[in-house]
């Protein structure tokens, strides 16, 4: 995916591509993962969908949930779900951030190298 670190910098028109392309991971990821807190909080709990919604962004964004949950499959699920909202922080921090370390690192060998 990434350049060998033997291999020149790609151009900064191509790093800002690969940004945007690691933004839209991203999002993509985020958009799939709301999809079913929301789709799981309206099955599960006979949430309406703004409820649904307003509760699965809650857990998705970290925040917390709303209201504790009355069923137990809804309960199993709210838990699962926290815990799958919080990989996917990390999983988005990780892809959004490895363009850019891979960059400075890249960037620091080609100037370990020139100095050698």
């Amino acid at each position: 995916m990434f350049e060998h670190y033997s291999k020149p910098l790609i151009p900064q028109a191509d790093y800002h591509r690969r940004l945007i392309s690691a933004a839209g991971l991203a999002l993509l990821l985020i958009g799939v993962s709301l999809l079913v807190g929301v789709v799981g909080y309206h099955t599960l709990e006979d949430q309406s969908w703004v409820d649904a919604y307003l509760s699965a962004a809650m857990i998705l964004s970290g925040m917390g949930p709303v209201g504790e949950p009355l069923s137990t499959a809804g309960k199993v699920f709210a838990a699962t779900y926290a815990l799958y909202s919080g990989f996917v922080a990390l999983i988005c921090v990780a892809v959004l951030g490895a363009p850019v370390l891979h960059r400075f690192l890249h960037r620091f060998h080609i100037e370990e190298e020139v100095d050698a």
